[in-house]
């Protein structure tokens, strides 16, 4: 059964009541916690609930390049990312609207003070699969591709990332194949297991790397991402990688303007 985006409400696919941490705990416990449970995104919130700002990977990377080190801090002196307060009945096109144009996190509100979940994009790529839509992504997708080889030390890919402003990075390996070096592989490999930010990167990379045909439409690379479990897919034409895709980039081409492919 296909629906219509404006039918389908955030409080079908939000994670529910989500578990915070409060602003005096450490960052490694942070780690600890998001790694043990695979969450990218950790709350932090008052003793009372109230929330104050949503601590991400890409927040603790930034933290990572300024220190070069894991560093002995709690969370609230971390920055954070802000949040749109949204309710359970709000569209997930409107969701994905906001997500996009503010470029914030949702967190999903049963009335003006009282939390009740959470919206991540990979929420609103599984909700969008649901619908008769199927938009392209030549607007969205990234076509600068920064590689690393696969003997230079996790430090050096971090801080490429963080200079070029991306998630990923492409790793060239001993093998003459690809992988894939993230911030959550930075979080759930390196810095959860204590690992040295001066050895190699290779062995804490995806290999090999999960690919498909450029020009594929928004769904059918949704559905890819799904069924490995990524939120990151590279495409190619040929042997020759050509993009990559994330899961925000494909929640931005459902909420854009562009024209779309229907009954998939």
């Amino acid at each position: 059964m296909v629906l219509h985006v404006t039918d389908l409400p955030v409080g079908n696919y939000m994670t529910a009541y989500p578990i915070s941490a409060l602003p005096d705990v450490s960052l490694g416990e942070a780690i600890g916690f998001m790694a043990r449970r695979g969450f990218g995104n950790l709350i932090v919130s008052e003793e009372d609930g109230t929330p104050l700002g949503i601590l991400t990977e890409r927040d603790i990377l930034q933290q990572i390049v300024s220190t070069k080190t894991l560093p002995d801090v709690k969370i609230k002196e971390v920055s954070q990312q802000p949040f749109v307060k949204i309710k359970p009945d709000t569209s997930i096109l409107d969701a994905a609207k906001s997500m996009i144009s503010k470029k914030a996190r949702l967190l999903v509100f049963a009335d003006s003070d009282k939390l009740v979940g959470i919206v991540t994009a990979s929420d609103l790529v599984r909700a969008f699969r649901r619908t008769y839509v199927a938009p392209s992504l030549e607007e969205v997708v990234s076509k600068k591709i920064h590689r690393v080889s696969f003997n230079e030390s996790i430090l050096d890919a971090v801080q490429m990332m963080f200079e070029k402003g991306i998630g990923s990075v492409i790793v060239e390996g001993s093998q003459s194949d690809y992988g894939i070096f993230t911030e959550r592989d930075l979080v759930f490999k390196v810095l959860y297991n204590r690992v040295q930010l001066d050895e190699k990167i290779e062995p804490y990379s995806s290999f090999p790397l999960i690919t498909a045909e450029d020009g594929i439409l928004a769904n059918e690379a949704a559905s890819i991402m799904a069924a490995n479990n990524i939120k990151r897919l590279a495409l190619k034409v040929q042997d020759t990688i050509t993009g990559i895709v994330t899961a925000r980039d494909i929640v931005e081409a459902y909420q854009n303007e562009s024209p779309h492919i229907k009954n998939y």
